[in-house]
């Protein structure tokens, strides 16, 4: 019941037009905002945030999604292992559609590869042990966020003594790759609205350093 009411709480319409009205009383310039995380932008778009911010505002879309910013070689070797014969390659079902250089997820799932949806790092070692004769590897990519899950994956599974697990490893910064989009003298960017699930694991200094450094507004 907790968990209904605050949930209840921050979709109340009444609060969040409120608010959209003090932003509108208060702005005085234009501003540019990029939000970071895919998530926020999800939010955004599903609820119609950016349409009730008054026209001074625009929302830009940042790096949003490990997918967004997969190198290419690592989408090439995820492909090379899961086609592979006694490989149970599992994945995020975001990876499935990422294109390599010839193909995807998908399309080596209907050539025959052994490749499986999951919703935590868990289920792979779930499948390793259940799966002692195969070869399981996790897709282990993602921001900052990922890294402690995949990181318990790996001990679980060496403290099971499972020979038969491993990770792909494909994780990413979020401060570089925001740093790359402030530097570029394309930018129109003013400020920003940061991952909070990412400073819950890395904390704030990095976001105060990109504030520092850029001379601009962080939430």
């Amino acid at each position: 019941r907790t968990a209904l009411k605050y949930l209840d709480e921050y979709r109340d319409a009444g609060v969040a037009k409120g608010i959209a009205q003090a932003i509108r009383a208060r702005v005085t310039q234009p501003w540019v905002l990029m939000e970071i995380c895919g998530g926020q932008t999800h939010t955004i778009m599903r609820y119609g945030l950016d349409e009730m911010l008054p026209p001074e505002i625009e929302l830009v879309h940042g790096p949003g999604c490990p997918v967004c910013v997969a190198p290419l070689e690592i989408i090439d070797k995820a492909l090379a292992i899961a086609a592979r014969p006694g490989v149970i390659f599992v994945s995020y079902g975001d990876m499935l559609r990422v294109p390599g250089s010839h193909s995807d997820l998908f399309r080596v799932k209907a050539a025959g590869g052994d490749v499986r949806i999951a919703y935590s790092p868990m289920d792979a070692v779930k499948l390793a042990r259940e799966n002692p004769s195969r070869q399981v590897v996790f897709f282990g990519i993602g921001f900052e966020t990922t890294a402690p899950a995949n990181a318990m994956s790996v001990w679980r599974a060496r403290r099971e003594g499972l020979k038969n697990f491993s990770l792909l490893a494909a994780h990413v910064l979020v401060p570089p790759a925001v740093r790359a989009i402030l530097a570029s003298p394309a930018n129109r960017v003013q400020g920003l609205i940061a991952p909070g699930h990412v400073c819950t694991v890395m904390g704030t200094r990095e976001y105060e350093d990109l504030s520092r450094d850029f001379d601009l507004p962080i939430v």
